[in-house]
């Protein structure tokens, strides 16, 4: 019988498949081997896919494998895993083994006794390069502020979930989003399990500045209209300054202080038209947001529960 699932993306993970596949032991044998083992290999171009074969049915008795035809992207990976997974309760690990595998238990553990319907694993430090850490709590930090306020502040990157939030996840069909931005959006009841994420041992992460980029973009234009507010405030405060520099213009020019020809006319045309270019843009930004929002086709609501 299948309580849990516990997908696993893997990409470029050959260095550590072996000390993966000990920690995923422990936890099938924690779990009374209940737990499926998906492994989804999202078009990694080493030896991945080939050990994990070679040796899976040895460590877990119950496990499959899913490979994409390229690489899609960690969360692209994590849906399609979601998609197959038979369990009541779901789980998401990381091939790296930086998270502690012994939080899986403690998703399992939360959801099974029905604290929450969703839970998350907060990042309290993190032992990762000085530069790195540093870009990592600035990004974190901006995307609680434009995206997502009750995001941790160490940020996500491994969760659990029942059926209920799976289902939910799985309806909302958009290409370049975000996971984690959708586990938000859902809503349920959440949580959080602290934890101190670990030293990478073996191989390296492939977590490339290209993919937080396109990451940060992703969330960013999907699920918050901060840009487009911002234009229409900045457009719309340089309109009003400008009626102050407006009767700051005429003034000098009444006094005579102002002696270049032109110098007047041409200073006002750039500010109220730049301005008013700005404000404008930020109008058409709104209207074009709403398109954006219904082209999206997201479920207008989920059900936490009925009663007949």
């Amino acid at each position: 019988m299948i309580d849990y699932s516990l997908i696993v993306p893997i990409y470029k993970n050959e260095d550590n498949i072996s000390s993966l596949f000990i920690a995923l032991r422990k936890i099938d044998l924690k779990l009374d081997y209940r737990c499926e083992f998906i492994f989804v290999i999202d078009g990694s171009p080493d030896r991945s896919e080939q050990l994990i074969n070679e040796i899976r049915h040895e460590f877990v008795r119950n496990s499959s494998v899913i490979s994409l035809s390229k690489n899609y992207g960690s969360f692209t990976a994590i849906r399609a895993g979601l998609e197959e997974a038979k369990g009541k309760y779901i789980a998401v690990m990381a091939a790296d083994l930086q998270e502690p595998p012994s939080l899986i238990l403690d998703f399992f553990e939360g959801l099974e006794n029905d604290c929450y319907d969703v839970v998350f694993g907060q990042r309290m430090s993190r032992k990762d390069p000085p530069m790195k850490s540093l870009l990592s709590n600035v990004y974190w930090s901006l995307y609680r502020k434009i995206v997502e306020p009750d995001m941790p502040k160490g940020g996500v990157d491994i969760f659990g979930c029942n059926k209920k939030v799976r289902d939910s996840v799985i309806a909302i069909e958009e290409i370049n989003s975000s996971l984690v931005a959708q586990l938000f959006w859902v809503g349920f009841r959440r949580g959080f399990i602290p934890y101190e994420r670990l030293e990478r041992v073996e191989g390296k992460s492939a977590w490339s500045f290209k993919k937080r980029f396109k990451y940060m973009l992703d969330s960013i234009f999907s699920y918050t209209d901060f840009p487009i507010i911002l234009l229409l405030s900045l457009g719309f405060i340089g309109l009003v300054l400008s009626i102050f520099y407006i009767f700051i213009i005429f003034i000098a020019y009444a006094l005579g202080d102002i002696e270049q020809p032109g110098f007047a006319s041409q200073s006002l045309l750039i500010t109220v038209f730049g301005c008013s270019v700005l404000f404008s843009q930020g109008i058409l930004g709104c209207y074009i947001w709403r398109i954006l929002e219904n082209s999206k086709k997201r479920p207008l609501y989920f059900k936490k529960d009925k009663e007949d």
